[in-house]
């Protein structure tokens, strides 16, 4: 259900309040470009610094704009069960395909932590769910043998493997099966992921290029590796670009230099240095997003 170009998408903000009509057309051009599934409320959207009202009113939006071309899948996690059950509960009300959910941070919760945090959230809400594994933030790597485990869970579906470890993402499609999806989490994995059995990524590059993320997923399940290696090699840059400062710094700023959103956020983020953003401006002049 959840493969192909998958866009964490950016939220933009004007004058400190949801931009809601940026975001709508920012939709529109993600089911014109060919983008696969949306995911709204992850990382890359500031989901940390929306409140509950705004979390569920981007998710609603989305839902709305996309109109069932494709899947919506919202993130919805949070490093206390309750209130993980609580936010996807509210995601599946308001029309959401499924639900991504991260570790919970912070606590540092052992592998049977994870286990029964995912198994009771599973439990609780009927929605195809995505585990989220991103160590770099949570501060806690889920193991292959515990994806294994839940992926016996029946609306556990899939995985968004972010830690960049090729061996931890091989050892979990050896050990979860066809029946599994295991999505790239980093943009620069994607290529090989696919070549390990993935299923494809869920992208911050797609905000910028969502055409070519989207290309290269679907030349590369054509069989046309050819042309999948060559739209790696393409985008690399741009994968590299949209980290040279925390993410979604770079996405927003880039997408504010494309003329599609504001150049806002939220503290404690803030705007990307002189330096860097020169630098990102010339990687999208060299990609042809951006004029000179």
């Amino acid at each position: 259900m959840f493969k192909g170009s998958i866009v964490a998408i950016v939220t933009p903000f004007k004058n400190g309040k949801v931009d809601e009509k940026a975001l709508g057309e920012l939709i529109e051009w993600h089911v014109k470009e060919g983008t696969n599934a949306i995911v709204p409320c992850g990382t890359t959207g500031e989901s940390a610094t929306l409140d509950y009202e705004e979390h569920y009113r981007v998710i609603e939006i989305t839902v709305k704009a996309v109109n069932k071309q494709i899947p919506v899948i919202a993130g919805t996690g949070a490093n206390a069960t309750d209130e993980t059950i609580m936010i996807t509960k509210k995601a599946k009300d308001l029309g959401a395909d499924g639900a991504l959910l991260v570790s919970p941070y912070y606590n540092k919760p052992t592998q049977e932590g994870l286990y029964r945090h995912y198994k009771a959230v599973a439990e609780a809400v009927d929605i195809p769910m995505l585990l989220y594994n991103v160590p770099g933030r949570t501060a806690v790597n889920m193991l292959p043998q515990t994806v294994a485990r839940l992926a016996g869970v029946k609306n556990i579906v899939g995985i968004k493997e972010a830690t960049g470890d090729m061996r931890q993402a091989s050892d979990i499609i050896r050990l979860c099966g066809d029946r599994f999806a295991v999505i790239s989490g980093d943009d620069f994995t994607t290529f090989t992921m696919l070549a390990l059995g993935g299923k494809g990524v869920i992208s911050v590059s797609a905000n910028v290029a969502p055409r070519d993320v989207s290309a290269m997923i679907a030349a590369w399940e054509a069989g046309n590796i050819d042309e999948a290696r060559r739209l790696h090699f393409k985008l690399e840059p741009l994968n590299q670009s949209m980290f040279i400062e925390t993410n979604p710094i770079p996405a927003k700023t880039a997408l504010s230099m494309m003329g599609k959103i504001q150049e806002e956020f939220r503290l404690p983020l803030c705007p990307m240095s002189s330096d860097n953003k020169e630098k990102l401006r010339n990687v999208l002049v060299n990609y042809g997003v951006v004029s000179k």
